[in-house]
């Protein structure tokens, strides 16, 4: 896929800062030049993405000055998972992290909103993927009316207080909502049901909740309307079609990851004497080589 389609999917599906965006209007399937495309064809882009996100992780890793936060954000069912599982496999371990965000503990509750945030950001040459964030604090929150609305226009700000912090100190931030039907989401619990294998993902407020589907839409508006800045954007990502879902994102990351200008650290060692020292040893290992080897004829003939 070409960088002009790549930048093509990163506008597309950007939440300018200042917009406004209306959830109802934005389509939970792929746009329409993808829908007829070969699943193998996008499984394959897809693969070469991964392969080159796993590059550029890894030069980021030992570049040591930079890192990436990845937020994902969905309404139940919508795909965190799965995105994870697939985008994000290939990259080395030692340089990636996930991080899941859980019902607050009353110690958690104790403090403000995001005190059990900033020890879990990236440090330096790495890259953290957020399963569910610090977002929850605007979403789950003004849902159910567990804080005053003053509060809740007070943590937007200081949510983009806390994202400039974190661009401050060389974080890229970059913040996906995956963006399912009504529809999709049911279709999805009721697969859970029928398989054993997911039952373990399955929720006694999976159903409930879904009497809440308005506010929690425009809960997501309102946080993306205050929070999709220049240097934190949100994306909203069609994420009925998993396959489609998986690429925009690994786009989205590629390109990120490009825009960082990586750069490996110079070596520490003149190199020059180096290759000198490795042309030496191979010689050396060359030679005693052929001197067991020599040995080993010798004592196959006196036997």
């Amino acid at each position: 896929m070409s960088g002009a389609r790549m930048n093509k999917l990163y506008e597309r599906f950007r939440v300018l800062p200042g917009a406004h965006p209306h959830l109802a209007d934005v389509d939970t399937l792929p746009p329409p030049e993808y829908r007829s495309c070969d699943g193998k064809a996008l499984l394959k882009q897809l693969a070469e993405n991964n392969r080159r996100i796993a590059r550029l992780q890894n030069d980021l890793y030992f570049e040591n000055r930079q890192s990436l936060l990845i937020v994902l954000q969905a309404l139940d069912a919508g795909g965190k998972d799965g995105t994870i599982n697939n985008v994000f496999y290939a990259m080395n371990p030692q340089g990636c992290r996930v991080q899941s965000f859980k019902t607050p503990t009353p110690l958690e509750q104790a403090h403000d909103f995001l005190w059990r945030v900033h020890s879990v950001a990236p440090r330096t040459g790495e890259v953290v993927i957020f399963n569910r964030s610090y977002y929850e604090s605007v979403l789950v929150e003004r849902v159910h009316h567990l804080v005053s609305e003053r509060e809740i226009e007070f943590r937007y700000g200081a949510i983009n207080h806390f994202e400039e912090l974190l661009d401050f100190h060389r974080t890229r931030i970059v913040k996906f909502y995956l963006h399912i039907s009504k529809a999709e989401q049911l279709r999805r619990f009721v697969r859970r049901l029928k398989s054993p294998e997911k039952h373990w993902k399955i929720s006694a407020n999976d159903y409930p909740e879904r009497k809440f589907w308005d506010e929690y839409i425009a809960a997501f508006e309102a946080a993306m309307a205050h929070c999709s800045t220049a240097i934190a954007p949100w994306f909203v990502i069609p994420a009925d079609d998993k396959s489609f879902r998986n690429l925009a994102v690994s786009e989205i990351i590629l390109r990120t990851l490009e825009d960082m200008k990586i750069k490996v650290p110079e070596p520490s060692v003149d190199l020059q004497q180096t290759r000198k020292l490795a042309a030496i040893e191979l010689a050396r290992q060359r030679k005693e080589e052929r001197r067991r080897r020599e040995e080993a004829k010798n004592r196959e003939r006196k036997s």
